[in-house]
């Protein structure tokens, strides 16, 4: 016996129902009280069945109504198929601007000559083009390439275009030779800057003449990038900072983990992306991967001396009276600030202390090469 599977149109099964009833067309019109010619042109399949029919249909003849409405849909895509043929290059766009954010980038000039987003082709142009690359997995390899603080996840396209746009940046800036020597004697300056927030001007100019090539560019919206560390050849190292946190023990911690990676030399194979380096992920538990323990350790040490600080929290705990903090962070020689972060970090009481956490952004970006915050840093 046939079912309503074996027929291509819902038209098709009608003129089934029909024979098996010895109904002509014109009968059926007279039931239905509808007018014959339009219902020839259902049974033929130059006229699609609507639900409202199907329902009339379904009661004449004890069949559901969605039966009849399955094999127009059926039908419909079928034919869809035949006469579409659907652009095969849609998957593949929708891979590359499903994760990107294209009106961000069009804004900050990273898409130059990008008028109108709705001009696919030009879009498409202007993204391989900022990536250097002729088709989209090839970025997605990139992203699957970077090493991030999550080990276990690949980077995403917007965290590999931000740095991406690090990298463009820095290969426009012309700096001293990095040797390891020089960026330990970066550290020893660096190390002088620490009392005072406005020490943050002189960063630039310290990492530049000992080779690292120092880049801050604003975060893509859902990047969570705090920092990178990546190369552009053996002798040069790039330190990428977003400034998702405009606070001096962010900066401070964040900068030091990021020049701690570039002594070692992480990151020559693959940039290492620092995504959400905060709470657990700044710490040097066991799930946290060996390089970032280190690069954790030396940043936290870095801002304060940790067996001082763990002697100040066992003096003090549980109250830490505002004097004590800046009496404390005077005798290690660092803004209170530091010493407010690095306590956040210890108790995990990320509501205290907060006076102390003063803004540098502003200090900071007249300094240094930046993208973001309305400015464009170069035009490509």
């Amino acid at each position: 016996m046939l079912t309503p599977e074996h027929y291509r149109t819902p038209g098709q099964y009608i003129q089934k129902l029909l024979d098996e009833r010895g109904w002509t067309q014109r009968v059926l019109a007279i039931v239905l009280g509808v007018d014959e010619t339009g219902l020839n042109k259902i049974i033929t399949g130059k006229r699609p069945l609507d639900a409202g029919l199907s329902l009339s249909l379904s009661a004449i003849f004890d069949v559901p109504a969605e039966t009849f409405l399955q094999l127009q849909k059926d039908y419909d895509l079928a034919l869809a198929r035949l006469v579409a043929r659907p652009d095969p290059a849609l998957a593949d766009r929708a891979r590359l601007f499903g994760g990107l954010p294209i009106t961000e980038m069009v804004k900050r000039g990273w898409l130059p000559g990008v008028m109108d987003i709705k001009n696919v082709a030009e879009l498409e142009l202007a993204i391989h083009a900022f990536f250097g690359t002729s088709s989209t997995d090839e970025i997605h390899r990139v992203a699957h390439a970077a090493k991030k603080t999550d080990q276990d996840l690949p980077a995403s396209v917007t965290q590999i275009a931000w740095l991406h746009r690090v990298r463009q940046i820095a290969k426009e800036m012309m700096v001293a030779r990095f040797t390891e020597h020089s960026g330990i004697e970066a550290l020893t300056a660096l190390q002088q800057l620490l009392g005072n927030a406005e020490g943050v001007r002189k960063v630039p100019r310290i990492l530049s003449d000992s080779g690292i090539r120092f880049v801050i560019v604003e975060a893509l919206p859902g990047a969570k990038i705090d920092g990178v560390c990546t190369w552009l050849d053996d002798h040069s190292p790039v330190i990428g900072m977003s400034l998702r946190f405009d606070r001096i023990d962010n900066f401070w911690f964040v900068l030091r983990h990021e020049i701690e990676h570039v002594i070692r030399g992480h990151g020559k194979e693959s940039a290492i992306i620092d995504a959400e380096l905060e709470g657990d992920k700044a710490g040097v538990g066991g799930e946290v991967p060996e390089e970032e323990r280190i690069a954790n350790h030396a940043a936290a040490q870095f801002c304060v001396d940790q067996a001082a600080l763990a002697r100040f929290v066992a003096k003090k705990a549980p109250y830490f009276a505002e004097r004590d903090i800046i009496g404390f962070a005077r005798t290690m020689h660092v803004h209170p600030g530091l010493v407010a972060g690095q306590l956040q970090r210890q108790l995990g009481r990320y509501d205290k202390f907060r006076n102390h956490l003063v803004k540098i952004r502003s200090i900071v970006l007249p300094n240094v090469t930046s993208d973001g915050w309305g400015n464009v840093a170069l035009e490509l």
